[in-house]
């Protein structure tokens, strides 16, 4: 079985999350900020190798002004 977070919809909530930020014009310094995370963080999610869990994407969502439904349609 494949690692969940190599899988082509893992990718997509991947695409998604950074969408979302630049459609709101933030950096992701800005983000790391916000979330008080370093900004590795950050661009480790965008780039696939940092999983997420639910609470983190929720996180995220709610920066983003999003609802979870967005990042995993």
């Amino acid at each position: 079985m494949p690692k969940t977070i190599r899988t082509s919809e893992y990718k997509q909530v991947v695409e998604r999350l950074k969408q979302a930020r630049l459609d709101v014009g933030l950096t992701q310094k800005e983000v790391s900020e916000k979330i008080k995370k370093p900004q590795s963080y950050v661009s480790k999610v965008e780039a696939g190798e940092q999983r997420v869990d639910i609470i983190e994407l929720k996180v995220f969502a709610d920066l983003y002004k999003k609802g979870l439904n967005f990042f995993i349609k």
